[in-house]
């Protein structure tokens, strides 16, 4: 099948407006130009997309299907035009990156200025996902570079291990719980939690061990960073599962207690996905040679400056 851009927007918009008549005057056409158009694409997958009706038009069931691939089509050809105006602006580089929400949200804020300062002709278009679609998107060539945590199916893609996470729970000091030395994640649950916004990958991931004790979080406030959960977490308003490295980055100016969880899901291996990491351009492989770099002196650290939880 061959379509033309301008008759798949046409449809678009047709199925928008529910009128041919609307459409054809966004596209600058006649009514019989249009409705021309729209038989032919018709012709072409020989199938009924739109009914006719007395007050328009409506989709058909493999109208609602061409629907969805035409609107998918005509975004990737808006995104390929704005990445070449960059390309024609100077710009010598783009990498999309697909992350969980420890990494958008904690460790690449850290990391990402050092690699834009040395390459000031790249851009990066950086994604929160849940892990499925990480490893979905680098294998579809929606990302260039994937990073995940913990159990994940890597769909057949490369993976380079460069850090293990771990979850802990926090609490304010003088929480009930501040005094154990280990917890249960399900000896948790009766407590008020803070936790992040709905559609994270780590309050998802929660949501799904949760569902499978048969005892939900009682969730108090939902945030947008791990940051402002320490924050919320040390003024009393409840407990919360973050980052080891989150928790102990707020636990002095946010009076934490940090309890380690027995849960053999709390230590998590990252990963960064790729679909041939040789055959990534020059800056992409800079990226993970940092990220690698950085985790590699951060564990130099950790090893000579070990510290209990609380």
């Amino acid at each position: 099948m061959h379509f033309d851009l301008n008759d798949l927007r046409l449809f678009v918009w047709a199925a928008d407006e529910g009128s041919l008549t609307k459409a054809a005057a966004k596209q600058h056409l006649s009514l019989a130009a249009a409705s021309a158009r729209i038989k032919a694409l018709e012709a072409q997958t020989d199938l009924p997309l739109l009914y006719r009706e007395a007050r328009g038009v409506r989709l058909s069931p493999p109208g609602q299907a061409f629907l969805h691939h035409a609107r998918l089509m005509l975004r990737q050809v808006d995104q390929m035009r704005g990445d070449l105006q960059e390309y024609g602006g100077g710009l010598r580089g783009h990498l999309r990156v697909f992350a969980n929400t420890t990494a958008v949200t904690d460790f690449l804020p850290e990391i990402l200025p050092e690699f834009l300062a040395d390459n000031p002709k790249v851009n990066i278009d950086l994604q929160e996902k849940p892990n499925a679609d990480i490893a979905r998107g680098v294998q579809d060539g929606r990302a260039d570079i994937g990073i995940v945590a913990g159990q994940v199916d890597t769909l057949g893609l490369q993976s380079l291990h460069f850090s293990t996470d771990r979850l802990v729970l926090a609490t304010a000091k003088n929480h009930p719980l501040a005094q154990r030395q280990k917890v249960a994640f399900v000896d948790t649950l009766d407590e008020d939690a803070v936790g992040m916004h709905h559609g994270s990958t780590l309050q998802n991931f929660l949501s799904q061990v949760t569902e499978r004790l048969g005892k939900p979080l009682k969730l108090r406030i939902q945030l947008s960073s791990f940051d402002a959960m320490c924050r919320m977490i040390g003024a009393g308003v409840g407990v919360g599962i973050v980052p080891e490295s989150a928790a102990r980055r707020n636990q002095d100016a946010m009076n934490l207690a940090l309890v380690e969880l027995s849960d053999p899901w709390s230590v998590r291996e990252r990963y960064i996905l790729t679909r041939d990491q040789a055959a990534l351009p020059g800056y992409a492989q800079s990226l993970i040679a940092l990220l690698c770099a950085h985790y590699a002196q951060a564990n130099k650290g950790l090893a000579t400056d070990a510290s209990p939880l609380i």
